[in-house]
Parts: C-alpha cells; structure tokens; sequence
C-alpha cells in the first residue's frame, strides 16, 4: 500500500459514511484545512490522530501507519494542473503573483512567507449574485539574513 492508495481509500470511506471534512477535523482537533491537507497526503498525523481517523473510516492498519510517515509535499501530477479549480490559483499566481511579492516586500522587506509556520480558513461568503469563496492565508514573515 501506498500513500496514495491511502488517500483514494479515505475519499471512497469519507463517500460512503457521509463525512464531512470539518467533522474529521474535529475528531482529532485540528483545522478542517489542515487535516485535508492531512488526509490528502500532505502532513503527517500523530498515532492518537491517525487511530482515531482509521476507527472513523474503517481504514486497515497499513493506511493508519503510512497516516504517521512524514510525506513527499507537492501534490500535483503536472506542472500546469490541469483540474479546473486548481488551475485557477496557478493563475491567479500568474497574474498577481509578481504584485503580491512587491507588496508584501514594500511592507515586511526581502523575504517569504512561510508555509510551514502557516493557517488558512475556507469559508462561504454569501453574496445576492452568487456565493463567494473566502480564503484567508497567514503565514509568519522570514526575512533573507545577511551572513
């Protein structure tokens, strides 16, 4: 078993009992951001964590240990994505990607933000023409040292 397979059994086990995402955040604690990420294969999950999401989904031991393995991040097969929804961060990247980095220098000065020391909400904001989707990132600021 892979860490992949891991993922598909999640999503068919989340499929078939009616899960929601924020209900498995809550099990464990964490934000439902963070334990989709979790559960997609992108960050690893403490023992407690991971037996508890393998009682909830049914899933075999194998998925509960490879759940606890620090994982290879990157998740996506191209390097354009080619999934709609998806593609529509990597442009909106393209096109304020470059606006985005001088603001962000203008205010805090040469370095990153962290996507490690890192939160981000997803919520619905209801709008009269059409649902809006809200998305708020926060990551600490690590400024380029000099040596």
């Amino acid at each position: 078993m892979t860490r992949d397979d891991v993922t598909q059994l999640i999503l068919i086990h989340k499929r078939r009992k009616q899960v929601k995402w924020s209900q498995i955040a809550e099990l464990i604690g964490q934000s439902k951001e963070w334990t989709t990420a979790a559960l997609m294969g992108q960050m690893a999950l403490t023992l407690e964590q991971a037996k508890k999401i393998g009682i909830m989904l049914d899933l075999p031991v194998d998925a509960i240990e490879l759940l606890q393995v620090v994982p290879y991040k990157g998740s996506l097969p191209t390097t354009v994505p080619t999934d709609p929804l998806i593609y529509r961060f990597y442009e909106l990247v393209n096109v304020y990607g470059t606006s985005i980095k001088e603001l962000i220098h203008e205010e805090f000065g040469d370095g990153i933000m962290s996507a490690i020391d890192f939160s981000m909400d997803i919520s619905r904001e209801p709008d009269p023409k059409g649902d809006r989707v809200h998305i708020v990132m926060s990551g600490k600021f690590l400024p380029y040292k000099m040596y």
